[in-house]
């Protein structure tokens, strides 16, 4: 039973059934079909988040380009539905039929080679998750083996944001440019706009989050997970142990990136389309907010925060349409200034400590009894006491004989 409860207390489980059980049973009995898909597309970005977590809290390593990621797994995603819903009978009013609708407008007459892989279901899955992890090998590789880190990467991730989003927007004819890609609709036929289909993406979301949420806490106690916390502390200590920090930072950044595109593949298949606007450097800081916002050391604080700062910002603008922008400021300065863990820093120094302590003084309350009162003096019976040495003996009272 003790080695049952250390195995929960080591991989958080508890608090990842409690968060299942909010995601899985709660939501879906509480929300209606339309604000479920809000959740489910508040639940894509989660993945970036914990990817944060991982790269940030136990890495070290701050970066601010996760957009891009996120982007380049919902475009892989995208281009598959955007194939499968250019056949050429739903097409044949273009003057190419067969095509994507905005490469006939840029007067494209054929399928680019980039694109015909994407034909296939299994070559654009496997995509998802490697066109990001690639880019993010190229970028962590160059950076880490030259020992660039801090707030320079950060700035070299914001970089490689801005170009992605240059490139996607410029490309108009290859890429859909600023509208992105859209009227995505079917999925190998299933048509994914059904209210039935978007309850099933929500609960894939949720299956394939806690599986990420998993995975990750895998590494975070396995030896690999002591190595990113010792490598955040004293980099230059691990570095003299023996171990090549950079590949420990390789590492963190490409599993960050695939989370990201596997989220970005989501948000596709929940939405229905994809835009540059997913991929620059507001969202990217966006992301990094809802890490900041749920606690960059805790994987489920992360997908709370993420929740609140989306649900927060669709109260906000649906309530107030002119100052949410102000509101959704005060919330992210607020939280900061306040919480510099986060909401799981709240949980884990304030919340736990003062439970903890309520549970001992009840436990102590219960086994200790209750304080005895001091019995009463009750009278006794006289009893002749014999006279001591000390004491007078009484008048009359004869005295013994000495030896003479």
């Amino acid at each position: 039973m003790n080695a049952l409860k250390a195995w929960i207390l080591r991989y958080q489980l508890a608090s990842m059934l409690l968060l299942v059980l909010l995601l899985a049973v709660a939501l879906p009995l509480a929300l209606d079909v339309f604000r479920l898909n809000l959740v489910g597309k508040y639940l894509t970005y989660a993945f970036v988040a914990i990817g944060l977590v991982m790269v940030w809290g136990y890495g070290g390593v701050l970066s601010l380009g996760q957009g891009v990621f996120f982007g380049l797994g919902g475009y892989a995603m995208a281009m598959f539905l955007k194939l499968e819903a250019s056949d050429p009978v739903s097409t044949k009013i273009q003057s190419t039929p067969g095509i994507p609708d905005f490469m006939d407008w840029n007067q494209i007459t054929e399928l680019p080679a980039l694109w015909v892989p994407f034909k296939s279901l299994p070559f654009a899955l496997a995509a998802v998750v490697a066109v990001p992890t690639l880019l993010a090998w190229i970028v962590s590789f160059a950076m880490f083996k030259r020992r660039v880190g801090g707030v320079y990467f950060a700035i070299i991730t914001q970089a490689v944001a801005l170009i992605v989003t240059v490139l996607i927007i410029g490309q108009q004819g290859y890429t859909g440019g600023v509208n992105g890609m859209t009227d995505l609709k079917t999925l190998a036929g299933w048509d994914t706009r059904t209210d039935s289909a978007k309850v099933i993406l929500y609960y894939v979301c949720v299956a394939l989050l806690v599986a990420a949420m998993l995975l990750c806490r895998w590494v975070q106690t396995s030896k690999l997970g002591t190595l990113l916390l010792a490598m955040r502390d004293k980099e230059d200590r691990v570095r003299f142990s023996g171990y090549d920090v950079s590949n420990f930072k390789v590492f963190t950044f490409c599993l960050a990136a695939a989370l990201s595109g596997i989220g970005g593949a989501l948000f596709t298949l929940q939405v229905g389309f994809m835009s540059p606007s997913f991929v620059g450097i507001v969202p990217s800081i966006e992301m990094v907010i809802y890490a900041a916002v749920g606690g960059r050391m805790s994987l489920v604080g992360a997908v709370y925060g993420t929740l609140l700062v989306n649900a927060g910002k669709t109260y906000f603008s649906e309530s107030f349409p002119d100052l949410w922008l102000f509101l959704m400021a005060a919330l992210f300065i607020g939280v900061t200034m306040l919480f510099p863990m986060g909401l799981a820093g709240v949980w884990e120094e304030r919340i736990v400590p003062w439970w903890r302590g309520r549970r001992e003084a009840l436990r102590r309350a219960a086994v200790q009894p209750p304080a005895a009162t001091a019995p009463q003096a009750t009278p006794r019976e006289a009893e002749p006491s014999l006279p001591s040495a000390a004491s007078p003996a009484p008048v009359g009272t004869p005295r013994p004989r000495t030896a003479p």
